[in-house]
């Protein structure tokens, strides 16, 4: 399978549609694992992902912006070039 080169939006897209939550102060390591995560149950369907991100942003517009603030944050501390099949 090609590796997709993924863009930090993109992560941070990915990384906003998981379960992780910025209240669990989650290591780079676990950062990376929840995108992995995410890829695999979406079928690395970036999609899939911007999907879940504009419906939790017209469910929930009072703290869209704060998850994907941190979303962003979070992703800016993991190295693309270490997930996998990003």
């Amino acid at each position: 399978m090609p590796t997709t080169v993924m863009s930090m939006s993109d992560l941070a897209d990915v990384l906003f549609a998981s379960t992780l939550q910025a209240s669990d102060d989650p290591s780079p390591e676990q950062v990376r694992a929840a995108i992995e995560d995410r890829l695999r149950v979406c079928r690395r369907d970036i999609g899939d992902c911007v999907a879940c991100v504009a419906q939790e942003a017209g469910d929930h517009p009072e703290t869209y912006r704060e998850r994907m603030r941190w979303a962003l944050h979070a992703v800016d501390r993991v190295d693309p070039a270490t997930l996998v099949g990003a």
